[in-house]
């Protein structure tokens, strides 16, 4: 039996469905501000209500979920946004809640979304896979600035460290600090899925994490791995460069190009493992592996 040809319109309209399938998503305009925790400087506030619009224009939603006081927590940094000519206001909900449309709503027209710190496991579960989500993420492809300090730093990724250890699979209460590069010692989640190809670590100066991002990168050479001190922010623009910000600086580990020791081997190493120590000013960019530090 033989079928009849479909009309030449209908060829056209095929294959253009059929390109436009293929191509990949367009790249967020909205703006990533990570905050690595502590004291914010003022200035990078004022920034993060400038890249929301500024005064009289930012409409700015906080979801505090992190902390174990999240409506306190929620209600100070409110208020500091307003006072900075923000229309701030507080989405603090549970996962039962984000599952809604009706929270999901809240977030139509907001400008800018910022996570505070506490546990990002809290943050994380309470949002991951949600409307709400789903509402925060297409604000950022729309044009808003997304930030977070602490939790809200590391929840901003793909994959996300939840600050536990492992030894032998099970979590390990017993150690303090990170004081091994071994294959199988950092618990790492999925995180909120903002920053693709990278995982993000906070407090990382100030704490001494060196050693915790290098197992964690060690372990995903695909993977760039950034740990953003304390009052020090990563500014994500939407052409997908990294700039430095604040007072102190960020590490980046960049193993895309090394040479590291096979899975099966008991020890992580590498050759030609790249560095970058970046005070503020500093810009990288994650397509090509280049940094610069600042000109002054």
């Amino acid at each position: 039996m033989t079928l009849p040809r479909p009309p030449l319109a209908a060829l056209l309209t095929l294959g253009v469905a059929t390109v436009l399938a293929a191509q990949p998503p367009a790249a967020p305009k909205g703006t990533l501000f990570i905050v690595g925790g502590g004291t914010q400087p003022p200035e990078l506030v004022t920034h993060f209500v400038d890249l929301a619009g500024g005064r009289g224009k930012a409409r700015i939603a906080i979801l505090p979920m992190a902390s174990a006081e999240a409506e306190a927590g929620g209600r100070e940094k409110a208020e500091q946004l307003r006072e900075l000519g923000a229309d701030a206001f507080v989405v603090n909900v549970t996962r039962a809640q984000a599952q809604t449309d009706s929270v999901a709503r809240l977030l139509d027209g907001a400008t800018g979304i910022w996570f505070p710190g506490g546990d990002q496991v809290r943050l994380a579960d309470v949002l991951r896979g949600t409307p709400t989500l789903r509402a925060i993420q297409a604000r950022y492809r729309a044009g808003a600035v997304v930030g977070g300090t602490s939790a809200g730093a590391a929840i901003m990724s793909d994959s996300m460290l939840t600050g536990n250890q492992l030894r032998d699979g099970v979590v390990d209460t017993t150690t303090n600090g990170y004081p091994r590069v071994a294959r199988h010692t950092i618990e790492i989640v999925p995180g909120l899925g903002f920053l693709h190809g990278a995982i993000v670590d906070q407090h990382f100066l100030r704490r001494q994490r060196s050693n915790r991002l290098l197992a964690v990168i060690l372990e995903r050479p695909t993977m760039i791995g950034v740990g953003i001190d304390e009052g020090t922010a990563l500014r994500v623009d939407p052409d997908g460069r990294w700039t430095i910000e604040g007072a102190s600086a960020a590490l980046v580990v960049d193993a895309r190009q090394a040479a590291t020791t096979r899975a099966a081997a008991r020890t992580l190493g590498a050759t030609g493992l790249r560095v970058h120590l970046l005070p503020a000013g500093s810009t990288f960019d994650p397509r090509t592996g280049r940094a610069s530090l600042p000109r002054d």
